[in-house]
């Protein structure tokens, strides 16, 4: 054997070496939970509005310690000012970590953007997320959303803040062969844009979630913990645990790959929002991944 043929070998049965010592490690590594854990608010939509401080108290008493809001008819700081809204969180225990906010809405004015900042800072938030832009139809326009995202992502990092967007099915279903969603990756700068992964969506869309993570785990920072069923053949949303998403073996590759919040947000409700919260809540104290 030629001696550079036998390196080439040992070093592919090293780096293979390697690669099933990192398993075993992860594989026997100790079942830890995860705290803590928090709550995207859209999920108690129908109830937030008639009184977003008790529905939050509410919350925070289940165990939900990290909030994330959304740009509901009061805003995503809920009619409140910003420090009224982090004084009130504080005598909860509660931090709000992200909001969902209307991102084209704000792209689309000449200081829509900066007031979003300016809210988000004041209220201690870390994260101004993009919730939805929709099936794109073609890579042209997938290239000018990637190119809002630097332009919004720029701005959000000049003022101390971060921007992400987070994933419905469409972005993770390919068009011509390739994934939105990784094109997304590909073209934005990652010093500026970050990503909030949806396990319902990349599991619905047939993407390998585990597989997706080690490839991208860095650039994702936030989690939506979600369960489905396939009743009729679309997904149904269902209480966690009840459902098709692997959370042992998923969360503990997200955990590993460096995401930091993991957020509960369900939809739909077999009995009413606050319910499934609460079971939500309490299989979330449970889980050990």
């Amino acid at each position: 054997m030629q001696r550079r043929s036998f390196l080439k070998q040992s070093g592919l049965l090293t780096a293979g070496a390697l690669t099933l010592s990192q398993t075993n490690l992860l594989a026997n590594a100790p079942a830890k939970l995860i705290s803590p854990f928090g709550v995207q608010l859209y999920s108690a939509r129908d109830v937030m509005p008639k009184d977003p401080k008790g529905v939050m108290t509410d919350l925070a008493k289940m165990g939900y310690k990290q909030f994330e809001s959304f740009s509901g008819a009061q805003g995503f700081l809920w009619g409140m000012e910003p420090k009224e809204m982090k004084s009130f969180l504080d005598g909860i225990g509660v931090k709000m970590v992200s909001t969902h906010f209307n991102f084209r809405g704000d792209m689309e004015k000449p200081d829509g953007l900066k007031k979003s900042i300016d809210m988000a800072h004041g209220a201690g938030l870390t994260y101004l997320l993009c919730p939805y832009i929709g099936p794109q139809k073609t890579w042209d326009d997938w290239k000018k959303i990637a190119d809002m995202f630097n332009t919004a992502g720029e701005e959000v990092s000049k003022a101390g803040l971060k921007f992400g967007y987070h994933n419905h099915d469409y972005s993770f279903r390919p068009l011509d062969g390739k994934l939105p969603q990784e094109f997304l990756l590909a073209n934005t700068d990652p010093k500026n844009v970050m990503f909030e992964l949806d396990l319902c969506w990349i599991d619905v869309a047939g993407v390998n979630t585990a597989e997706h993570l080690k490839k991208y785990g860095k650039r994702y920072e936030l989690c939506h913990v979600k369960d489905y069923t396939v009743q009729g053949g679309k997904p149904v949303q269902n209480d966690l645990g009840k459902g098709n998403v692997d959370f042992k073996k998923t969360l503990r590759i997200a955990m590993d790959s460096g995401i930091k919040y993991f957020l509960v947000e369900q939809e739909e409700y077999a009995e009413s929002p606050m319910v499934s919260l609460k079971n939500d809540a309490e299989y979330m104290k449970k889980l050990a991944v």
